[in-house]
């Protein structure tokens, strides 16, 4: 998908970060934007950067995990835009806590949001990026979609499951003849607000803020140079697209260590010092 001046794009997750990024990335390139969070101040304000781009670009206000509203927003954008031609699954949340210690609920909230609405965005809006006839989606996995790491069962049970869902979607397309390109993505450390926004069982909020400092002085990648190489996926329809050195690390250490590489991350230290430190 080399073309996209006067096509639109549906983004998730466009109230900041990533998602922010992608949004003001792809108006510059000439297309109309359709962005969603629950965010609603940090969703105007991207709009807003869209509009002085010269892009069409409309907010809604989207909780990805309610499958009835993501239905009802595909058909809203499609009556807004026409069809929709790319759709990046973008929103995401993060969780920290031990298998033994997390709640059904966190385990819950976060599964909803971090594969459910993957799935959701996939399936509501893939009929309209079928009958575009030149279309392209991203869902959004993780590095810890590559290794699983102590503490992070949650979201890696979450970002494995986004991994084989698109890479599924992909030969189905190849196979269906669909023109619908599908990457799925695997960003490493990134300066956004998820760390600061996490959920963590056993931690106080000081504690939880301490470890979002710490995440955003090593985080290796801005939002914008991750949406500037989500794009180039896009447009050279690549199945997947590690962002950051610490991308590549994570999926080179289990093709060259193989399963042992779970006992080596669980002697590093204390369960949860791994994830803290990434």
């Amino acid at each position: 998908m080399k073309d996209l001046e006067g096509k639109t794009a549906v983004i998730t997750g466009a109230g900041s970060g990533i998602g922010r990024s992608l949004a003001t990335n792809l108006a510059e390139r000439g297309m109309a934007i359709a962005i969603s969070d629950v965010d609603e101040a940090g969703l105007a304000e991207t709009v807003e950067m869209c509009k002085k781009l010269g892009a069409r670009a409309l907010g809604y206000r989207l909780d990805v995990a309610d499958r009835d509203a993501v239905y009802a927003h595909a058909e809203q954008v499609r009556d807004d835009f026409g069809p929709a031609n790319v759709l990046v699954n973008n929103a995401g949340v993060a969780l920290s806590a031990t298998i033994e210690e997390m709640s059904w609920e966190d385990f819950h909230w976060l599964m909803d949001i971090d594969f459910w609405g993957v799935a959701h965005g996939t399936k509501a809006f893939l009929p309209q990026l079928i009958d575009s006839g030149d279309a392209h989606i991203a869902n959004v996995s993780s590095v810890f979609g590559l290794m699983g790491i102590p503490s992070q069962s949650a979201y890696n049970s979450a970002k494995f499951a986004v991994r084989g869902f698109t890479e599924a979607l992909r030969q189905e397309m190849i196979l269906s003849g669909h023109k619908v390109g599908v990457t799925c993505v695997h960003p490493g450390g990134i300066k956004t607000n998820i760390a600061a926004n996490a959920r963590g069982t056993g931690k106080t909020p000081e504690e939880i803020a301490k470890a979002a400092k710490g995440f955003d002085k090593i985080a290796m990648t801005t939002p914008d140079g991750a949406a500037k190489a989500i794009i180039r996926g896009i447009r050279h329809n690549k199945p997947r697209v590690l962002i950051g050195a610490d991308a590549r690390f994570f999926d080179a250490v289990p093709r060259v260590v193989g399963g042992r590489y779970e006992d080596v991350v669980g002697r590093l230290g204390k369960i949860g010092g791994v994830a803290d430190r990434l």
